[in-house]
């Protein structure tokens, strides 16, 4: 038997120069490789290093297509923290605070009263002074400027948490450089398999000084695949929504025709954090207790803290507010809130020596900027006032009569010096006039009116009417351990009476009959339209007002008398002296000297075809003396208001928007806040020594204007810029390094083949 040990010698030779050969043109490129992609033009960091992402992805992590807003069943919150705003109630500098403080406030601490005058000091003594006084610059440029950072730093990282931007196609602070490396844009993600550039804002507005950097870059050749999707943490603003379909007519559309341009609203409401301190503002709004660093805060008490109580003086807040915010960063502001419709709509659980959960209910101003909202402080004592009114005085005394026979009862005398009895009493004459007016036959509900009364003699005949307004049942739904008072309306009831004094003009004389016949015109015709305009009228607001907050007392009694509260000294203790009239002085008297101008001369007069001439003369009063209310069964609760349980949780901390209706907004707090999370765990707490001389960066874009730089990250993940690590973007050392280990291998692998083939051939 020949020897095999040489052949098998030959073939093992030829297999390890097989090996060293291809080692060397692996080392020395001598055999050609497929080209790399070239570099990404723009540089930033994985989105999972940025924010401490892990884990492959678990749900599609890819923005939902096209201008969208997330499903309401999913709206939340997100926390963020400015400790600065525990500083909210600091009084304005004195000359020697101005000393103490000088103009550096980086040398004082957060929530030293010095940093704070060292940062207006800084501001009033530049070439641009603030020109408000110093709690407007406190609110809305001091404490206002450090939330804008830390609440967009938050905002960003919870929409990277919620798209799960995991891997190495989302990069998140991303610059985009044109030809010669300056930064035209810097953005706040971007999707490169979707091919999408990504920019948050916390709130509903764009920035204006962002839209050219767009428009440059989504025209530049090497984006001509690239989108840009603006996501937002509100609902857009209009100047917003059209300044971005501007900017996707400017820049074209894809090849499938679509807009380049779109938006997505990630409704979230975002919570400030923050311990409050000595200087923290607390309002005595529905609390039975409030003393020195104790009181109510909340979305409701932030916003009456910046509200003015003037038209004219909230347009110049709103117009200071915008010269410091050129970025259009800022959240929905006082200016955005209707406060003439502000009305209670829920209380919690009044648990002694825990405080009461409130939140209220407003529309939103169409247009803030040119017609902002005003007057929230007025109308939220309003409310406070007259609940503790309901609670102080006995509901036997919760009515007003303008009678003509009966000017020694107009009003119960305690309940005459309050603001609620003054409101119940100036409705009532508003309703008479407005009675009145109903049957104007200069009008055409007034003509149709006359049309169907019966005459007498050929003339108009009315007999004498009594009308009053009262509480109808209000729609209710006692859960999670408070009442949400869903619906209180109010109804117009209208009887015939006879009375002694007489109107002006002929006394007419009409049958029963014709009597019983007028009336049924009279209940068909001019009552529903009038009761109409006191559920609805802006005229009557106060008088809805004062109605929920009867309604939320009335449950208050109920459950004091079941279980202690806090507010039990005050129910029936017949003292209203801590919730006197506010505002011009008022007195009752007044107010039935020109009931009874109106019921002795008429409102005015209408000539009938006949020639007879006819005024028309109402009477009544206003009766709230019960507080009927229906509660809803639990199944048409969730049914019509599903999301109302979570949109009140939230609005105990912060305004918010109302899912169930486009138009409305949430405020509320609680009437004993407490500290809830320190500073430090709340993400974005740092504040800076912003003297709220300028807007701020933004919502976490840095420079907003894109003259930053960025530094790339040195050693570490080479990848963290998105690089790709294949052919020529491996640096030469790479490649040899890797040959001679292939090399190394290459003869491992021989010996310890030989080894083994002598094993199994011996």
């Amino acid at each position: 038997m020949s020897n095999p040990r040489p052949a098998m010698r030959a073939r093992l030779l030829m297999r390890s120069l097989a090996a060293a050969v291809c080692a060397a043109v692996l080392a020395f490129g001598a055999v050609p490789v497929a080209a790399a992609p070239a570099p990404l033009p723009f540089t930033g960091q994985r989105c999972d290093k940025k924010f401490d992402l892990s884990g492959p992805p678990s749900k599609p992590n890819t923005i939902p297509v096209g201008d969208a807003s997330r499903v309401k069943a999913d709206w939340d919150t997100y926390d963020y923290t400015n400790q600065r705003q525990a500083m909210d109630n600091l009084p304005a500098p004195t000359a020697k605070d101005i000393a103490d403080a000088g103009e550096d406030p980086g040398i004082w601490q957060e929530g030293d009263k010095r940093k704070v005058y060292a940062s207006y000091n800084r501001r009033q003594s530049s070439t641009n002074p603030y020109t408000g006084t110093f709690k407007d610059w406190l609110n809305d440029a001091y404490i206002e400027n450090a939330a804008r950072n830390s609440r967009g730093a938050a905002f960003g990282e919870k929409v990277a948490r919620d798209f799960n931007m995991v891997g190495d196609h989302w990069l998140c602070e991303v610059q985009i450089k044109d030809t010669n490396g300056k930064v035209i844009r810097t953005y706040d993600a971007v999707n490169t398999k979707t091919k999408e550039f990504i920019e948050f804002k916390s709130g509903g507005a764009h920035s204006g000084g962002q839209i050219p950097g767009d428009r440059t870059v989504l025209k530049d050749s090497r984006f001509a695949e690239y989108k840009l999707r603006y996501v937002f943490g509100q609902e857009q603003e209009k100047k917003t929504t059209t300044a971005l379909r501007n900017l996707g007519k400017a820049v074209g559309n894809t090849p499938e025709g679509l807009s380049r341009v779109t938006a997505y609203e990630h409704r979230s409401t975002p919570v400030a954090r923050f311990t409050p301190g000595q200087y923290t503002k607390f309002d005595p709004l529905l609390n039975p207790t409030s003393s020195a660093g104790q009181g109510a805060r909340g979305g409701l008490n932030d916003m009456l803290n910046q509200s003015k109580p003037t038209p004219e003086t909230m347009r110049q807040q709103m117009e200071r507010i915008r010269q410091g915010d050129p970025t259009g960063q800022r959240l929905r502001g006082p200016g955005g809130v209707d406060f003439s419709t502000l009305e209670l709509r829920f209380v919690g659980a009044p648990a002694k020596g825990e405080g009461l959960n409130y939140s209220f209910s407003a529309k939103k101003m169409p247009d803030p900027d040119e017609n902002p909202g005003y007057g929230g402080e007025e109308k939220a004592q309003l409310i406070s006032d007259s609940f503790f009114t309901w609670l102080a005085l006995t509901p036997e005394k919760f009515w007003v009569n303008l009678n003509p026979d009966e000017p020694n009862r107009i009003m119960d005398t305690k309940f005459g010096k309050t603001d609620a009895g003054r409101v119940l009493l100036e409705a009532d004459l508003k309703m008479k006039q407005d009675f009145a007016q109903a049957m104007n036959p200069a009008k055409p509900l007034g003509k149709k009116f006359w049309n169907a009364t019966q005459l007498t003699d050929g003339l108009p005949c009315l007999h004498s009417i009594r009308n009053w307004i009262e509480p109808a049942p209000a729609q209710v739904r006692e859960q999670d351990g408070g009442i949400y008072i869903l619906d209180a309306p109010l109804k117009l009831s209208s009887v015939p009476q006879e009375f002694t004094v007489q109107p002006p003009g002929d006394v007419c004389k009409p049958t029963e009959a014709q009597i019983k016949k007028n009336q049924e015109v009279v209940e068909e015709l001019i009552v529903p339209e009038v009761e109409r305009l006191i559920n609805n009228d802006p005229a009557y607001a106060d008088l809805r007002r004062v109605y929920t907050s009867r309604v939320a007392a009335e449950w208050i009694r109920l459950q004091d008398a079941k279980k202690a509260t806090d507010y039990r000294s005050i129910i029936n203790s017949d003292n209203v002296a801590k919730w006197p009239i506010r505002g011009e002085k008022w007195d009752f008297n007044e107010t039935w000297q020109r009931y009874l101008k109106s019921y002795k001369e008429g409102d005015y007069e209408f000539e009938w075809e006949a020639g007879g001439k006819v005024y028309i003369y109402t009477m009544g009063g206003v009766d709230f003396s019960k507080a009927p209310k229906k509660n809803v069964t639990k199944q048409v609760f969730t049914a019509k208001h599903q999301y109302l349980p979570r949109g009140t949780e939230t609005s105990v901390k912060t305004m918010t928007d109302d899912a169930e209706s486009d138009e409305i907004l949430l405020l509320g707090g609680n009437t004993d806040a407490k500290p809830t999370v320190p500073p430090s765990s709340a993400p974005g707490s740092g504040s800076g020594d912003d003297d709220g001389s300028g807007s701020g960066s933004g919502d976490g874009d840095g420079d907003d204007d894109g003259d930053a730089t960025a530094t790339p990250t040195p050693g570490g993940d080479n990848n963290a810029g998105g690089l790709p690590i294949t052919g020529s973007s491996v640096p030469v050392p790479v490649l040899i390094s890797v040959a001679i280990l292939l090399i190394a291998m290459g003869a491992g692998l021989l010996f310890w083949t030989r080894r083994r083939r002598r094993t199994f051939v011996s």
